[in-house]
């Protein structure tokens, strides 16, 4: 099923229910390359026959310019031009790679996007943010455009391990929070293994957050109100994501039930042991044990500070999000009382 969504900039095909085959359809195969990463290429090895393809190392550690630079040497011996397009067929590390190097290889060359992981489904591949990171600094250099084309295929998903579907959740546990009462509801009365047994309701599950990301983003594409909601957990997920190399999943897990805890102090949150309730019932964790001093020195170096502030995004209630621009010395004298019991 095609929908076509309108960016500022651009127009963007979402394909749902649609296998990894139908990608034919869309780009010939002698005008595209595909970039995808060790993982994903031992686990599908058959769906890049005869596409011409490169493959990274797995792994956010490698999402830096030194792979990008690599990428782009093998687009200039394929002699890769304008006309070309690159797919991202991968998690989010890929698509986040495909889209930085199709924004800045001959200035600009078309790209689109199969993803292959629940996190890249629901969230990574879609918006047109694409960059890498920086040492410790989560996503500091890159752009935002949008892809071609983004295709579906829940069937990629079957050979994930738990832990990816975790990974995944806690982007729609996010989305929930933030936006959707009755999904966060919806997943109060299910768990994992259903939606990885059941594919109608995985189809309706990654669709459902596909549209609320996307819906938000077309309203703010560049990120300067609405869409900053999407960042609730990530001010602090993202600063000891890569401290620990822990998940993206896990990272921002620890980052929501920090922001639901603060919540409950500045806006009179009443349901953090909702949420706290709900990231553990995914298999999320909720504590962390990690050096608040350092995660606050790379927190402080945010791309959304403003000088001494920073917009950090809170709830209301659960399904309404909220933004709030905090002094550092404050938000520095909140997270180092660490109450993240909920209570």
């Amino acid at each position: 099923m095609k929908k076509q969504f309108q960016f500022s900039t651009a127009k963007v095909d979402y394909y749902f229910d649609t296998g990894f085959s139908y990608l034919e359809k869309l780009v010939s195969k002698d005008q595209a390359v595909i970039l995808t990463d060790t993982h994903v290429f031992a686990a599908h090895k058959k769906l890049f026959k005869n596409w011409r393809t490169i493959v990274i190392e797995a792994g956010e550690q490698h999402k830096n310019q030194a792979t990008a630079d690599s990428v782009i040497e093998q687009l200039i011996a394929w002699e890769a031009d304008r006309k070309t397009t690159l797919i991202g067929v991968g998690g989010g590390v890929v698509t986040d790679m495909a889209g930085y190097v199709a924004g800045i290889y001959m200035r600009g060359i078309p790209c689109g996007f199969v993803p292959t992981s629940l996190l890249a489904m629901v969230d990574a591949s879609i918006g047109g943010k694409n960059g890498i990171d920086v040492g410790v600094y989560k996503n500091m250099v890159g752009l935002i455009r949008q892809p071609r084309f983004l295709l579906f295929d829940t069937g990629l998903l079957r050979t994930l391990p738990l832990a990816e579907w975790q990974n995944g959740f806690a982007e729609i546990i996010k989305h929930a929070c933030i936006r959707d009462a009755a999904m966060f509801r919806l997943l109060e009365s299910h768990k994992v293994s259903d939606f990885r047994k059941d594919t109608k309701l995985l189809n309706a599950i990654v669709k459902r957050n596909v549209l609320i990301k996307t819906k938000v983003v077309a309203n703010d594409e560049f990120e300067q109100g609405e869409r900053k909601l999407l960042n609730f957990g990530h001010t602090l997920g993202h600063a000891i994501e890569n401290m620990y190399q822990l998940s993206h999943g896990q990272a921002i897990s620890v980052g929501m039930t920090y922001a639901a805890v603060l919540s409950q102090q500045l806006t009179g949150f009443k349901q953090a042991p909702e949420v706290t309730a709900l990231l553990g019932r995914y298999g999320l964790p909720t504590q962390y044990d990690f050096d608040r001093a350092k995660a606050f020195a790379i927190l402080k170096q945010d791309k959304k500070k403003n000088r001494d502030s920073i917009h950090y995004i809170l709830l209301e209630k659960i399904g309404k999000g909220t933004m709030q621009l905090l002094p550092f010395t404050g938000l520095e004298t909140l997270l180092a009382k660490d109450k993240t019991d909920g209570k």
